[in-house]
């Protein structure tokens, strides 16, 4: 029997399956023998043949911008609008068979766009360069599921049951879940809030399929089956993304409005370049980026150039590794004006947060 087959045959049992409290050891020891198979099928023993030509795009700039959606919904139109850059366009489907880059320069971020190939439903499975173009996705910062606004929303649930079965988690925080495997002393379990689906027994269950017989597991939210499996996998991308929905020109604004009620939706047309200025502003929201100004000693700032840091990692010491990994060594104290200095220019150490376009001036040790 083949790998895709026992993921079916799974499949088919939880679907049957009715979810109680009696069936829920049964349904995560099902659920934990369905991620060890679809990981066989995504990593297969003996290793993969690569890539496939077009797809060993390596990432350049301060952020990469995935856009993956069916055949023929209008990402390389997307593409060349926003960047300039030439990716063939025809009526009929499957007209990008690579992927093609660009670049967005916005607000002095150099940001990467990929116009990958249409997915089709199975791609997760390698049908149509599937696994290729879901293994590109997971590289990026943001993935925008580009849709085609007359054609039913079931497309969108199929993009994410891909992504999904592939280990991408849209707009997902990780799971609070501490998990320490060890050489001896069993399953020790705690949990810092009331569980609603998880106990002991189905959690050594869950191991049990893993192999894992000693570790220390401590549970920091009201945590899933679902959980506990991304965490003993740890292949889990998380990835913010935003649905575009293409073609509205083509709408009234009544199926407009009723389209507005998707989550996370911007709405453009990519041919008469309607609304591109929201996407572009989205798109630099979902990145969480800021930017830092330099300015050398006795010289006015550098506006035109700015440095362009993640909020998740925003003190001067993340701002001089960015630098160069040397620089924080160096650093005898910098200072800072804009919104996060008390008085300008105030005096900080590695640990000051910076906030979007401060100006800093480091000084070095002698």
């Amino acid at each position: 029997m083949t790998t895709a087959q026992k993921i079916k045959d799974i499949e088919e049992e939880m679907a049957r399956t009715q979810k109680n409290k009696a069936t829920a050891k049964h349904l995560g020891i099902l659920k934990a023998k369905l991620a060890k198979l679809k990981r066989e099928l995504i990593e297969p023993k003996g290793g993969g043949g690569g890539g496939g030509e077009g797809f060993g795009v390596s990432k350049t700039g301060d952020a990469r911008v995935g856009l993956i959606g069916f055949p023929s919904v209008g990402k390389s139109t997307l593409l060349t609008k926003l960047t300039g850059t030439f990716s063939e366009v025809a009526s009929y489907e499957f007209t990008t068979l690579t992927c093609v880059p660009g670049v967005i320069y916005y607000r002095g971020a150099k940001i990467q766009l990929l116009d990958l190939p249409g997915i089709i439903q199975g791609a997760k499975d390698g049908k149509g360069r599937g696994k290729q173009v879901i293994a590109v996705g997971k590289t990026c910062d943001l993935i925008c599921i580009t849709l085609d606004a007359l054609k039913p929303m079931t497309h969108k649930r199929i993009i994410e049951d891909e992504l999904e079965g592939f280990g991408i988690r849209l707009n997902k925080e990780p799971p609070k879940i501490n998990f320490n495997r060890k050489d001896k002393g069993g399953i020790n379990y705690s949990t810092t809030c009331e569980q609603s689906e998880l106990d002991l027994d189905i959690i050594k269950s869950i191991c049990s399929e893993y192999r894992i017989t000693c570790a220390d597991i401590c549970l920091r939210d009201d945590s899933t089956a679902d959980d506990l499996i991304d965490v003993i996998e740890g292949n889990r991308a998380y990835i913010p993304c935003l649905y575009i929905l293409n073609k509205i020109d083509q709408l009234t604004l009544e199926e407009l409005e009723i389209l507005d009620q998707i989550e996370y939706n911007v709405p453009i047309s990519a041919h008469l370049e309607w609304n591109l200025d929201e996407l572009l502003d989205k798109m630099w929201k979902y990145l969480d980026l800021f930017r830092v100004y330099t300015k050398p000693k006795g010289q006015v700032p550098d506006y035109n150039a700015p440095v362009v840091m993640r909020r998740s990692r925003p003190s001067v010491e993340d701002f001089c590794n960015r630098i160069h990994s040397a620089v924080a060594k160096q650093l005898k104290y910098a200072l800072v004006w804009g919104s996060s200095a008390k008085h300008h220019p105030q005096r900080v150490g590695l640990s000051h947060i910076l906030e979007d376009e401060d100006v800093i001036q480091l000084i070095k040790r002698v």
